[in-house]
């Protein structure tokens, strides 16, 4: 098979990148061609991205690419769920899309809790109530501006949208679809009630394809360059989890689960068809679409965003201390005292983190922690023990005896925290490979072009590409600090 050269457009929600995979003899390979920041700014308030500097540095990294005269055969963008651009009929954005929630979105989910119940709209699209989701986001922006939505021709998520810059066509790929809270993923197609609720004309909602549908041609903007003449632009797995996933060095002998490891934790598994049991959604369980039309069912849960709230509030203190430094400080000082509960709402605003996990220890009658170790050891080991909580909910749910867990993502490279959730989960958990999302982003953009076989292919060429290592369960956490651990999640609303 001769090389190939593909471009990944990876958006994260603090930085985004150029990413170049070459495919060569079965084996693939990465360079980072441009990193740049997340290109944000405050409009009426509210967090928003500023399109413009980001395509200009997004145009930057693929002119970069391409002056390296590959012959580049796809480029496809991948980016985090729920924001979206508002599209009038020549295809301009009507307003700074919100980044990560408008601020106001809460409104929208008020708005639309009284027109339809929760569980109506878990029953549309299993996925639990979030008040970033576009659904509410939509709600949110068409009370705010009612001229500006009559205006509008369509809305594209993010991803699809910078695809949409990219090849001139306009569509939404069903693992981002399956992020706004809209999509049914029994039906496979937007959900009609939910598009009633929020009275959006039928012609705002973007055509749907299915994960790796190539499109065609680049713009003549990026065919000037010799490298891209022959590049098509492929809706690869726009969701950057989904992307991640599909990176999975797993073999399908194995009952295996995934855990997607970075600000947030995405703990799920792969299955052929949703379940949007009340179970599911009482115990938080989302149905996204992934690969193939497969579902990841999953929990996303508190992450290593923790552990860099707590460096920031050191940081601010006028203590600094490297992540490996942090990691070292945590092992040292031994098995925790006590534990959080991870998705207590005061651990996710802004703040000292580190004074509120001494006042929530304090509130819940547990010696506190003293040092950056042992607040770093207490973040960690309850983390973990939210991974055991979720692998046996899932376990449960799906009637599913899992055998191994797959930590890929950023949180690959935490070396305590990922052998902590092999003693908490009691099972081996193979790490890597980091750069899951770049990965699958290419590899599906080499599926869809019919460089690869299958999803099969796509995962053994992963194993055989990137290094993984198996850490195997030690001793685990007794059956006292499972239920302390369990009565605290269970407390987390009520201590305040």
């Amino acid at each position: 098979m001769n090389t190939t050269y593909y471009l990944a457009c990876d958006l994260g929600s603090e930085s985004g990148r150029i990413v170049l995979g070459v495919l060569n003899k079965g084996q693939l390979s990465l360079e980072e061609i441009h990193t740049f920041p997340n290109q944000t700014e405050r409009t009426n308030g509210h967090l928003c991205w500023n399109l413009e500097a980001l395509e200009k540095e997004i145009f930057i990294g693929i002119e970069k690419a391409a002056r390296l005269e590959f012959p580049i055969s796809g480029l496809s963008a991948n980016s985090s769920g729920c924001d979206y651009v508002l599209l009038d009929r020549n295809n301009r954005p009507l307003q700074p899309p919100a980044c990560g929630g408008n601020g106001y979105d809460a409104d929208g989910t008020a708005r639309l809790l009284e027109k339809l119940p929760l569980a109506t709209i878990y029953a549309e699209t299993g996925i639990p109530l979030m008040p970033l989701h576009t659904l509410f986001q939509l709600e949110a922006d068409q009370q705010a501006d009612p001229a500006m939505f009559l205006r509008a021709e369509r809305f594209l998520p993010m991803a699809d949208y910078l695809n949409s810059r990219f090849s001139g066509v306009a569509a939404c790929e069903e693992s981002l679809a399956s992020t706004t809270q809209m999509y049914n993923p029994q039906t496979h197609a937007w959900s009609p009630k939910l598009v009633a609720a929020l009275n959006l004309r039928g012609s705002m909602l973007p055509r749907l394809v299915p994960s790796g549908t190539a499109f065609g041609p680049v713009i003549d903007q990026l065919r000037k360059y010799p490298a891209m003449l022959t590049t098509r632009v492929v809706a690869s797995c726009s969701h950057d989890t989904a992307a991640a996933v599909a990176a999975v060095p797993a073999r399908s002998e194995q009952r295996w689960a995934y855990l997607h490891s970075d600000a947030r934790s995405q703990f799920g598994v792969e299955l052929n068809a949703p379940i949007m049991n009340s179970l599911a959604r009482e115990s938080g369980f989302t149905n996204e679409v992934g690969l193939g039309g497969s579902i990841r069912f999953l929990k996303c849960g508190a992450g290593l965003a923790l552990v860099q709230a707590c460096r920031r509030s050191w940081e601010a203190a006028g203590q600094s201390y490297s992540d490996d430094e942090l990691v070292l400080l945590a092992t040292e000082s031994g098995s925790a005292k006590a534990h959080i509960a991870p998705e207590d709402p005061r651990f996710h605003e802004p703040g000292d983190l580190p004074k509120r996990i001494a006042s929530f220890c304090r509130e819940t009658d547990q010696p506190v922690p003293s040092t950056p170790g042992e607040v770093i050891r207490t973040v960690l080991e309850s983390l973990a023990l939210a991974h055991g909580e979720t692998l046996r909910q899932l376990e449960a749910i799906t009637g599913r005896e899992l055998e191994v867990l797959h930590v890929v993502g950023r949180g690959a490279r935490h070396e305590l925290l990922n052998q902590l959730t092999a003693d908490v989960t009691g099972l081996p958990v193979v790490v890597g490979p980091v750069d899951a999302t770049a990965i699958g982003n290419i590899l599906v953009q080499a599926l869809a072009l019919w460089h690869l076989k299958s999803p099969d292919h796509l995962r053994s060429l992963v194993a055989s590409s990137f290094p993984t290592r198996i850490l195997k369960p030690g001793r685990g956490f007794d059956k006292k600090i499972r239920e302390r651990f369990a009565a605290l999640t269970d407390l987390r609303h009520a201590v305040v």
